[in-house]
């Protein structure tokens, strides 16, 4: 794309200026611009990772990133539309006072600036925070940022001279977070039901040994995580039982 590929357009979308129309997604362009009198430039794409957790219905609002809280915050995903249509900004409206950047559910990403590099290095930090968290969750988890130190980024904004609003996600945002096992207790129960004709644990094996150390009155969202050997026992454990 070329500068004089550009056109220029009135608030209303009437074109004023260039040989070229406007994009279809000009609607919601447009809607940023009444909603958001500081903004002067809006940049809408489809970054892979980010657009990935988009389709995936996963907002990127956790507190995990420093350099993300101070400048974006929480990334809401805003409500599926159909591109090009008058669904698109009225979903877009409902985040975009507050929000400098947000997904768009199944399509992509949009982000806001005071000028074009603004907008489009928020882009590159959503990107960025996207393959980041997807990183962390296929390693098992996202060590949140206490809340503390949370509310002591936000109060730097202005040293950074960031002016823009950033919510930050509230705590139980975390709580979102699908456990991997529910309960103690309905593990043993689940474990003993894939070894038909076994009542109760095993005497011996993984199973028996890991669960042990459980308590029953563990938190009902509490995880229990197993190394790559201790789940390959158990995986051996439960074939030798079904022979």
């Amino acid at each position: 794309m070329t500068p004089d590929m550009m056109c220029v357009t009135d608030l209303e979308g009437h074109k004023l200026q260039g040989d070229r129309d406007p994009s279809s997604e000009m609607l919601m362009h447009l809607e940023v611009y009444r909603q958001r009198p500081d903004v002067r430039a809006v940049v809408h794409a489809h970054p892979p990772t980010a657009t990935g957790f988009a389709v995936a219905g996963i907002p990127l609002d956790r507190a995990v990133l420093a350099e993300v809280l101070t400048t974006l915050g929480s990334i809401p995903i805003a409500e599926y539309a159909t591109p090009s249509t008058g669904e698109l900004p009225d979903a877009v409206r409902k985040y975009i006072k507050a929000h400098d950047g947000m997904l768009l559910a199944n399509h992509g990403a949009l982000t806001v600036g005071g000028d074009l590099f603004a907008a489009y290095f928020k882009m590159e930090t959503i990107e960025h925070f996207a393959k980041i968290s997807l990183v962390a969750r296929l390693l098992g988890r996202e060590n949140l940022i206490a809340r503390e130190e949370v509310d002591r980024l936000q109060q730097l904004r202005g040293t950074y001279g960031i002016s823009a609003p950033a919510p930050i996600c509230a705590d139980e945002d975390a709580a979102r977070t699908r456990p991997i096992v529910r309960s103690s207790r309905r593990l043993r129960e689940r474990v003993c039901a894939s070894w038909p004709g076994i009542p109760g644990l095993p005497a011996g094996g993984a199973a028996a040994s890991l669960l042990r150390g459980v308590p029953d009155g563990a938190n009902a969202d509490a995880e229990i995580r197993l190394t790559y050997r201790e789940l390959s026992a158990l995986i051996e454990d439960a074939i030798r039982s079904l022979k």
